[in-house]
């Protein structure tokens, strides 16, 4: 009498396929959790700036001269690595209203997952799904998902 010890094809294609479903239901779960904690990653350096922005204006008197380079070091956010967002500071030079809009705009993995925005107010935005926002787009709250 012949014993056999281990599988059948037929078993191994439906192991496969099991694994395959569950990939196919996970990958876009996983990519969207990777580009939301990017998103929050954004939002944190953009806290950071307008905080250093705050303490510009403490020690300057106000925001005049103020720009990303000074403040931040940069005009692009890299924390995970590659870039993930482009950021641009309004004209702090020849604003007499001394206010400020910082706003991130996705680039890299994170294009279409739209750009965020935070003024000298504390007043925050994100516009979904739109990467280059105008002033009649819809502001979300940074907290949406």
């Amino acid at each position: 009498m012949v014993v056999n010890k281990g599988f059948t094809l037929i078993e191994l294609m439906i192991v496969v396929a099991v694994i395959a479903i569950l990939a196919t239901i996970a990958y876009p779960s996983y990519l969207e959790y990777v580009q939301r904690t990017k998103r929050v990653e954004a939002q944190v350096e953009l806290l950071d700036i307008a905080k250093k922005l705050t303490s510009y204006k403490l020690a300057n008197g106000s925001f005049y001269g103020a720009n990303l380079t000074n403040i931040y070091g940069g005009s692009s956010i890299s924390k995970s690595g590659s870039e993930t967002y482009r950021l641009h500071l309004s004209s702090t030079a020849t604003d007499p209203t001394h206010n400020w809009l910082l706003t991130a705009v996705p680039i890299g993995s994170q294009v279409t997952t739209g750009a965020m925005t935070i003024d000298s107010t504390g007043h925050q935005c994100w516009f979904k799904g739109k990467d280059s926002p105008v002033a009649t787009d819809t502001c979300s709250a940074w907290s949406e998902k």
